[in-house]
């Protein structure tokens, strides 16, 4: 199998670029098939951080010197036009010039996706492309598009995030056929604003969807469908819910056993069971989320991710990269171009 080559943005998350450098060491010790990783951010504080892990795989790992960094809190338009020489820039350029197979940040997510756009285009065809999320449910995780990187959507939009996400559930997550609901207040098809009941007759009648209907929020967490589409405004709010669900459980769980009196053995036993039900919404734990629709693989991380995460994302970096998702979505979208 051919080495798979990650470009890393070593300045995205807010534990840069300690937490990233030592998440690529991770990914290097443990990686299954041949990789190499391409750390990008200002060289001479990259290889500070390496210097201090005297074990690192320095055959594998190389520095490509980005010396500005587009901050979390950035207007992400204003900083994709004056830094081009940040990180996310030239990871992406990188990626856009065959040195890197996908590229991985755990930065600002609007300068990603608008640098992505700038430097590795739209798939013709797409357009508005997609960043992809996870809920969790009691079968597994749907896949829920758009997670907020397209707030004002047509009912056009939504039908693509359908296609794409079929795409990505088929080539990824090998369903062959996976099922798609337009997340609505209702069940019935006439049900909705204008945004949804015009997606719901698009989806419908699109013959590459397989559209199973209208599925309401209460229905979510009972695994509705493998795939759930729904503008970027309501998708987000949706997974910064699932997100605050980490620490309200934990809280309100506390709480609970206090006012019980329960012992310190059973508040162990109440915890461990707890974590592991947690551990579904945490937006660590599903290795980062794909966007989709642009020329290229990009996985987009959390800012708070851990080194253990950094290594989860890149890893699955080159599962997208092996699996040619940017290719795939250019097929489905262009069959002449296949």
């Amino acid at each position: 199998m051919a080495t798979s080559r990650i470009a890393v943005d070593a300045m995205g998350g807010d534990e840069a670029p300690e937490a990233v450098v030592k998440g690529a060491l991770q990914a290097l010790h443990h990686a299954e098939d041949e990789m190499a990783i391409l750390l990008v951010g200002p060289e001479e504080q990259i290889h500070e951080v390496i210097h201090a892990h005297p074990d690192a795989p320095t055959e594998a790992l190389h520095v490509l010197d980005a010396p500005e960094v587009i901050g979390m809190g950035e207007t992400p338009s204003i900083a994709v036009k004056q830094k081009t020489s940040s990180s996310i820039h030239r990871g992406l350029a990188a990626h856009h010039d065959g040195e890197a197979d996908a590229f991985v940040s755990a930065g600002n997510t609007g300068a990603i996706m608008a640098a992505s756009m700038f430097i590795l285009q739209r798939i013709p065809g797409v357009e508005r492309p997609s960043i992809a999320g996870f809920f969790p449910t009691l079968e597994g995780y749907s896949v829920v598009l758009d997670i907020g990187s397209n707030v004002d959507c047509k009912p056009a939009h939504l039908l693509q995030f359908a296609q794409m996400g079929t795409v990505y559930a088929r080539q990824i997550l090998k369903n062959e056929n996976p099922s798609v609901g337009l997340l609505n207040i209702g069940e019935e098809p006439g049900k909705g604003d204008e945004l949804t009941k015009e997606t719901h007759g698009l989806l419908q009648d699109a013959e590459d969807v397989n559209f199973a209907g209208n599925v309401e929020g209460g229905d979510l967490l009972f695994y509705a469908a493998d795939i759930i589409i729904c503008d970027g405004f309501v998708g987000n709010a949706l997974l910064k819910f699932g997100e605050s669900m980490t620490t309200v459980l934990s809280e309100m769980t506390q709480q609970e056993m206090e006012r019980q009196g329960l012992t310190p053995k059973e508040k162990r036993l109440v915890s461990g069971v707890l974590d592991e039900v947690r551990k579904g919404f945490d937006p660590e734990s599903q290795g980062g989320a794909p966007l989709l629709g642009v020329n290229g693989n990009v996985l987009v991380g959390h800012g708070h991710s851990t080194p253990d995460v950094i290594a989860q994302l890149i890893h699955s970096a080159s599962t997208l990269a092996s699996e040619d998702i940017a290719h795939a979505l250019k097929a489905a979208f262009n069959p002449s171009l296949a």
